[in-house]
């Protein structure tokens, strides 16, 4: 059976895998909840694979359900809205962290606000 198959047979209720067999002998028992967009009906499954498969060419979509620029906006951004986006910005790494301290330090200095010394001391400590 495939996503498909048992997505309809749930008719949109929400549902709970209980038990995941590898191929072989082992099988996994608990429960695990389902990516976001195996979540979604097929038709939005449908829909979201087609606009990655045209790249997200909105154009192309347009050309491939035979609708308008609004419908495919107007679907896209249903999508987004139920679905939960990850924040993949990790923030600046502890480099960028440092690097970014220490043209403080030396902006610092070239304003007069602190001493050679304490620029020293600064940009010798660990962060």
């Amino acid at each position: 059976m495939d996503w498909q198959e048992l997505t309809n047979l749930t008719k949109g209720r929400r549902f709970v895998v209980e038990r995941v067999r590898l191929e072989g002998d082992i099988a996994i028992e608990g429960e695990f909840e389902l990516p976001q967009l195996a979540q979604l009906g097929v038709e939005d499954q449908v829909f979201v694979t087609a606009f990655v498969r045209c790249h997200g060419s909105i154009k192309e979509m347009e050309r491939i359900f035979g609708v308008s620029y609004p419908t495919i906006k107007s679907r896209l951004n249903r999508l987004a809205q139920s679905l939960d986006f990850v924040d993949t910005d990790p923030g600046p790494s502890r480099a960028d962290a440092r690097a970014e301290s220490r043209a403080e330090v030396i902006d610092q200095l070239k304003r007069g606000e602190i001493t050679a010394d304490e620029a020293l001391r600064r940009l010798e400590e660990p962060t």
